[in-house]
C-alpha cells in the first residue's frame, strides 16, 4: 500500500517524483532515513502493482530489512556488480549539489553505493538546501582503535583549515555510543559553516583512523526538492537556489 497522509507531503512529492524515474529491469540502490524510507515504501508499492523486476542494493541494514519486508529483492552490491540508479536523501545540499550526508550513521555504505551508480539522484524537502553546507554536523566515521588520537588528529586539521575550536562530539545514543553497521564510531563536526568542502574531504580523508566523512562532493547528478503543496522542483549543479521560491511557490 502507498503511503498514509500522516506522511511530510514534502518528502512523499520527492519520493514520487523519484519514484517515476524507475524503469522495469534497473539496478537500484536505495538510500537510508527518513526521506529514504518513504521512497522505499513508495517503490515497493509501484513495484507491486506493475509487477517491475528490480534488483535493489540498500545502504543499511534498516533500509534492507524495510525493502524485504515489502517484498522488494535486495543484494549485496557485489552480486549487483554495478547500478543505474541510486535514490537517498540528504542532511543538505548546496547549489552544486555537494551533500552533507549521514544523520543516520550509514554514509559510508551510502558513498560506495553512490559510487557504484550510473546516476544519484537526492530527494529533500526545502530545509535542507542551503547556500554553504555545514549547518548540519558533519559527521565523520571512524575507527574505534585509537580514537581519541584520530579525533586530535581530526581539530588539527580543522585548526589548519581555520575552522578550529568547533565541537567535534561523538554520537551517542543516551550514554552508549552509536556504532555503525560496520562496528565504528560516529564523530559529528559542529562546523557551523564550510568554506571549502573540497579542502575539508582532503584533509579528513588523509587521516588514517578516518574510515569515511559525510561529504559528498561531485556525485549527486539531480536533487528533487519536494514542497507541501506536493509540487517538486528539480535542481541542477550550480542551480540558482531561491529557498523561499521551493517552500511557497504553488501555495
Amino acid at each position: 500500500m502507498s503511503q498514509s497522509s500522516q506522511v511530510d507531503p514534502a518528502k512523499l512529492a520527492a519520493a514520487r517524483a523519484a519514484i517515476a524515474l524507475v524503469e522495469d529491469g534497473m539496478k537500484l540502490g536505495l538510500g537510508t532515513g527518513s526521506t529514504a524510507s518513504i521512497m522505499v515504501r513508495e517503490l515497493a508499492a509501484r513495484a507491486q502493482a506493475e509487477g517491475l523486476n528490480l534488483r535493489c542494493a540498500a545502504t543499511s541494514r534498516a533500509t534492507a530489512e524495510l525493502a524485504e519486508s515489502l517484498g522488494l529483492r535486495i543484494e549485496t552490491l557485489d552480486e549487483i556488480g554495478w547500478l543505474d540508479l541510486t535514490i537517498d536523501g540528504a542532511d543538505e545540499v548546496d547549489p552544486q549539489l555537494h551533500l552533507i550526508k549521514g544523520g543516520g550513521a550509514a554514509h559510508l555504505r551510502e558513498k560506495i553505493v553512490a559510487a557504484a551508480s550510473d546516476r544519484m539522484v537526492v530527494i529533500a524537502d526545502p530545509g535542507k538546501v542551503v547556500e554553504t553546507l555545514g549547518a548540519f554536523p558533519l559527521p565523520v566515521e571512524v575507527l574505534a582503535f585509537g580514537f581519541e588520537t584520530t579525533r586530535k588528529l581530526i581539530r588539527r586539521a580543522l585548526e589548519a583549515l581555520e575552522l578550529g575550536g568547533r565541537d567535534v562530539l561523538q554520537r551517542l545514543n543516551g550514554s552508549d555510543p552509536v556504532i555503525t553497521d560496520e562496528g565504528n564510531f560516529i564523530l559529528d563536526l559542529h562546523l557551523m559553516q564550510i568554506p571549502d568542502p573540497v579542502a575539508l574531504a582532503r584533509a579528513l580523508s588523509a587521516i588514517p583512523g578516518v574510515v569515511e566523512h559525510g561529504l559528498f562532493l561531485g556525485m549527486c547528478d539531480l536533487a528533487i526538492i519536494g514542497r507541501e503543496d506536493g509540487t517538486v522542483v528539480e535542481l541542477a549543479r550550480d542551480a540558482d537556489i531561491d529557498a523561499d521560491m521551493l517552500a511557497h511557490e504553488g501555495e
